[in-house]
């Protein structure tokens, strides 16, 4: 595994509110991610998981500390240069998949590679080869409600992938699916990351795939507690 670090955040705060009623929910969290890893952030509900990964994701600004992507410091910046850091960074699956419910599987994803700088056609050929690649090729045309959960989750990680950004960020990615279904998203995430050398955060509380990671950061009341390797460790 590579030496360089894809995320290198330390003393990370965030703050919510002012004065009497300003609630300390990240409290100093150091985290560093090597590239290439396949890391899962665990901890109970309330643990400041949700937000330590939405910092990271370029969506929420923190309140202190520094944060650097691929050696480039995202702490501090203005709002306003969040979603080129995202673009430019970040792939995103979240824990309801967030598809545009109007939009067909392969519109959901070409959408994101338009917004990448690619045009219509190869936007679309490279939706489908993806989709094919999670075997949805059958499915291009359908719309989010017309697929399984299962196959929304796999549509929102091609999305994800689409462009190859280098850092993806997985919050609860398998909390609305079966065991087996959560299973086969994971192992899928973990296949396509590893062919195309993503880095990979994903925020669970699901053990049942804990065995997926490299490696495994515990975060509780708002700190870092401690890792441990999962049993893919390299």
């Amino acid at each position: 595994m590579s030496h360089l670090l894809a995320i290198d955040a330390r003393g990370v705060t965030k703050t919510y509110g002012d004065g009497d009623l300003a609630q300390l929910v990240l409290k100093g969290c150091d985290l560093t991610v090597p590239a290439g890893e396949f890391m899962m952030l665990v901890g109970p509900s309330g643990s400041g998981k949700t937000t330590l990964l939405s910092i990271l994701g370029c969506v929420l600004r923190s309140s202190g500390g520094n944060v650097h992507l691929f050696g480039e410091r995202i702490s501090g910046v203005r709002e306003a240069e969040l979603p080129r850091l995202r673009l430019a960074y970040i792939g995103f699956i979240f824990q309801g998949h967030n598809l545009i419910a109007s939009l067909t599987a392969e519109e959901n994803v070409a959408f994101q590679l338009q917004m990448r700088g690619w045009s219509p056609g190869d936007a679309s050929r490279e939706a489908r080869r993806l989709l094919d690649r999670v075997q949805l090729g059958g499915k291009y045309k359908r719309l989010p409600a017309e697929l399984s959960g299962g196959e929304r989750q796999r549509v929102a990680i091609c999305r994800a992938v689409a462009g190859n950004p280098p850092i993806i960020l997985a919050d609860e990615p398998t909390a609305s699916l079966d065991a087996t279904n959560g299973q086969l998203v994971t192992e899928l995430l973990r296949e396509l990351a590893r062919e195309q050398g993503h880095t990979v955060v994903c925020v669970t509380h699901d053990n049942r795939i804990f065995s997926l990671a490299d490696r495994i950061v515990r975060i509780e009341d708002g700190q870092i507690l401690g890792e441990g390797a999962g049993s893919h460790a390299a």
